[in-house]
């Protein structure tokens, strides 16, 4: 029986299956939501925070952080593609954790993820300026150093204008409809991939092993430490689950679109690490435009520029998949009641969420302008690795509650797989910096007291 007062009420699964119909717009394919999945996961990882990782936190060993992430990340999304097959409904983890753990630990995950995904688009987008000063600069073009970066990144630097203002780019793509976002996606992550599989091939020739070695100058720790960095860089099947109430065929496309991209992905991140730390000593590679700095020590600045330009394009996907997530999940959290139902409102041509759209991306912009890529990449962990820890845990449960529900994916070697997404998951939050921690306990804080004195007396479920 559903508990209609206490903060661990559930919505029964087979409700929040059937209610909405008609709301968002069913239009996605399977191939558009990898194609969401695939731009989500690379990008930043590759163009920005590869090379960051690697210079300052783990060196060559940045392919295992990578790898160790990917573990953690793989076994979790086995998890999110039961769920997806079986709830395709907007909202992700917080429609998950709603449904079987309780209202209180969706509204959690829900408040987590409207900070972590929000966060996430700025670290993109100041990924993004990295490289387009460094285009800049090959081009022979001088721009005023206000505008280059946040304050205490570089002398002279007020904010960095470009990131912000693709911030804004992106919540006007997304609010031209869902059919349009989704087909400017695709067409950008061919792009993309074409663009990372050119610098794996042409890379290749320009290894030097020597560079590989001391392959862990910052020991084992530091390659962990560097999982727990990068872990955000392997998760944007997450945030495109998000769409599966924009999906034709849920149940059956997304945990396929769910597992594509995660494959897809990590072979793309394994083979680009390598030939970045082989092409460049990790001391000497620049934390900001990894590649192109790369390529330009070996001669190839031609090269470099239009790498430059390839990251440029193919890190608006990312952008695009969070800043999709972020609105996705906090409609869904105003549609139940436990946020304002202004913000639940749809354009009413469109179909989507106009209003939150453009206030994430107005935050994610401010967050783009002034915070250094480090702390705002840092800022976005804590909250999707307790997201993980949840969907886990929930998909364990709920399938010895419920056993004979209609799954058209099934998460194999129950409970084996997603007990080590949470054991992974906890794992690597214990490395993160305690400045993260302060953030998140802030964040956690606010949302404590939003719940309790207004989301909980408005939930639709009471």
């Amino acid at each position: 029986m559903v508990d209609s007062r206490g903060v661990f009420r559930r919505k029964p699964v087979e409700q929040i299956a059937t209610e909405h119909e008609g709301e968002l717009a069913r239009t996605l394919g399977l191939w558009q939501l990898t194609a969401i999945g695939v731009g989500g996961i690379i990008g930043a990882g590759i163009f920005a925070l590869a090379g960051a990782v690697a210079h300052e936190t783990a060196g060559p060993a940045v392919l295992v952080s990578f790898l160790i992430a990917g573990v953690a990340s793989a076994a979790a999304a086995l998890s999110y593609a039961e769920f997806a097959g079986l709830i395709p409904k907007a909202g992700s983890a917080y429609t998950y954790g709603y449904a079987v753990l309780g209202e209180i630990v969706g509204w959690f995950i829900g408040w987590d993820l409207l900070l972590e995904y929000t966060a996430i688009v700025a670290v993109v987008a100041i990924g993004i300026s990295g490289y387009f000063g460094f285009l800049v600069q090959n081009l022979g073009l001088t721009l005023p150093p206000w505008m280059l970066g946040a304050p205490g990144t570089g002398e002279g630097r007020v904010v960095d204008l470009f990131a912000a203002l693709l911030c804004l780019l992106i919540a006007y793509l997304l609010n031209l409809g869902i059919r349009a976002a989704a087909r400017f996606e695709t067409f950008v992550v061919a792009i993309k991939v074409a663009v990372v599989l050119l610098v794996i091939v042409i890379g290749f020739f320009h290894i030097n092993t020597a560079n590989y070695a001391p392959f862990f100058p910052f020991g084992i720790g530091g390659a962990i430490t560097g999982a727990a960095t990068v872990f955000f860089a392997v998760f944007g099947y997450d945030a495109m689950s998000t769409a599966a109430e924009e999906s034709r065929d849920a149940r059956r496309h997304m945990p396929k679109a769910i597992i594509y991209s995660l494959i897809i992905a990590m072979v793309l991140y394994v083979l680009a690490t390598l030939v970045l730390t082989g092409m460049q000593n990790y001391r000497e590679i620049d934390p900001e435009s990894g590649f192109s700095s790369a390529f330009a020590s070996v001669g190839l600045s031609g090269l470099a520029s239009v790498i430059a330009a390839g990251a440029i394009i193919g890190i608006l996907t990312v952008m695009f998949t969070f800043m999709l997530g972020v609105t996705r999940v906090w409609f869904a959290m105003s549609r139940d009641g436990l946020l304002p139902a202004w913000f639940a409102q749809l354009h009413p041509v469109r179909r989507v969420p106009t209003r939150v759209t453009w206030i994430v991306g107005a935050a994610s912009a401010v967050i783009a302008g002034f915070l250094p890529i480090r702390e705002a990449a840092e800022l976005t962990n804590i909250g999707i690795l307790l997201a993980f820890v949840v969907v886990c845990a929930a998909v364990i449960v709920l399938r010895y509650r419920q056993p004979d529900l209609p799954r058209t994916f099934r998460t194999p070697w129950m409970p084996v797989v997603p007990a080590i997404g949470v054991v992974f998951s906890i794992w690597l939050i214990t490395f993160l910096d305690p400045h993260t921690w302060l953030r998140f306990a802030v964040w956690f804080v606010i949302g404590l007291i939003i719940y309790f004195t207004y989301s909980r007396r408005h939930s639709a479920l009471r």
